[in-house]
């Protein structure tokens, strides 16, 4: 989306709100795809954006659903269950049921992790009551909270005739976002190789699948390289064309599709100057929008100053000489910043700033209920080049009401 376009949404549809680009996010995925080969299938973690599902499915990769509340989404915009990998460390017999109930796991048709012993007995029992065999894959512990050891994978294997309803069909691997140093991914990709061989060789079991989540780096603040943002992709390419040829390698990722298919639009509504800082008050703020790696505004996001409509050129500001801000959003806490010093010329109230790279994880980790604040609209830029509404402006005052 250029400047122009976004000026235009800005005037159309108000503020605050975010823009996502389908038709960035459907390229993307096309430009991995080719620098990965056809052998190497994909998944888009929905938790990044729910609102790239329904592109992400014409693109026919498959999606990591990682929560009942995913799932209901999923439901609701009749997506196919055999794209579907329900992901998440927390499962209960009434997840496991939905989820099957769904289709998801079961004739070949998508496929659950089991993250622990656990789940692999609530598995088994919803499959046994289901007379049904359902497709899991084993997650892999990388050391954090998320799945299991690699002495309760290889013995949940070596008992998994205690589990007859359970289809072992492989294993789900990922450590982290945001992994800027690919000798670690190339590492664990090894690693993996191995496991995958000692398996089969040791424990009798050949593995079929691997979901691998590379966590592969997006920039996103003016010290970032923008100059090549899919170089991680191509510099993984060979390790992951060795494993691909060894079992069936789907690799997983939300940021990297879609951090810089979107935007955040919000309205500077007071300007103020209190000795030595300047203020810019916009009507958004940190309750929509974050940055990985940001706190109270420390690091610097790519941000286009709009007037009107158009982007704010150097003769359209009138020859001022820029000057720092401070922008901070509508939240009563000192928290609430969204850059601590940025050079804006000529800024005004009603002006329009636009922050870049806003695509994943921004709508969806925001602190949406603090002070009761409005939730932005979302709009969609579709691939045909219109704009739509996706969401409208949404109130939260009522779920932070106590219900007599």
């Amino acid at each position: 989306m250029n400047a122009i376009e976004l000026g235009y949404v800005a005037l159309e549809y108000g503020t605050p709100s975010f823009v996502f680009d389908e038709g960035a996010f459907a390229q993307r995925m096309r430009n991995v795809g080719e620098i990965f080969g056809a052998n190497v299938k994909l998944c888009f973690a929905v938790k990044a954006n729910p609102f790239f599902i329904p592109a992400a499915e014409r693109a026919g990769v498959r999606l990591e659903v990682c929560s009942p509340g995913e799932l209901d989404i999923c439901r609701a915009l009749n997506v196919n269950p055999t794209s579907i990998v329900f992901s998440g460390v927390n499962k209960t017999p009434d997840t496991v049921h939905d989820a099957a109930d769904y289709g998801v796991g079961i004739g070949d048709c998508g496929v659950m992790t089991a993250e622990s012993r656990k789940h692999v007995e609530l598995i088994e029992a919803e499959g046994e009551q289901r007379g049904a065999s359902i497709d899991v894959l084993l997650r892999l512990n990388a050391g954090s909270q998320f799945g299991m050891s690699r002495d309760d994978l290889l013995d949940i294997i070596d008992s998994r005739a205690r589990f007859p309803h359970v289809r072992i069909v492989g294993i789900h691997y990922f450590k982290g976002t945001q992994r800027l140093k690919l000798k670690h991914q190339i590492k664990e990709l090894g690693k993996l190789t191995e496991l995958i061989d000692e398996i089969e060789n040791e424990h009798g079991f050949a593995i079929e699948r691997l979901e691998y989540g590379p966590g592969l780096g997006v920039p996103q603040f003016t010290d970032d390289d923008f100059s090549d943002t899919l170089a991680p992709a191509r510099e993984l390419t060979s390790a992951l064309q060795d494993i691909a040829a060894r079992v069936e390698l789907t690799v997983e990722m939300g940021r990297f599709f879609a951090a810089e298919c979107g935007t955040y639009l919000t309205t500077v509504n007071d300007l103020k100057s209190c000795d030595p800082m300047r203020y810019c008050i916009v009507d958004g703020g940190i309750n929509h929008l974050t940055y990985l790696g940001s706190m109270m505004g420390m690091k610097t996001p790519v941000v286009e100053h709009l007037r009107d409509g158009h982007p704010l050129d150097a003769n359209a500001a009138n020859g001022c000489e820029p000057l720092e801000w401070c922008i901070a959003g509508s939240l009563c806490t000192t928290n609430d910043v969204l850059v601590r010093n940025i050079e804006l010329a000529d800024l005004r109230e009603g002006d329009v700033l636009a922050f870049r790279n806003a695509g994943a994880y921004a709508v969806t980790e925001g602190i949406a209920l603090l002070l009761s604040r409005t939730l932005p609209r979302v709009i969609m830029r579709k691939e045909d080049g219109m704009f739509a509404l996706g969401r409208d402006f949404t109130e939260t005052s009522p779920l932070n009401t106590l219900s007599m």
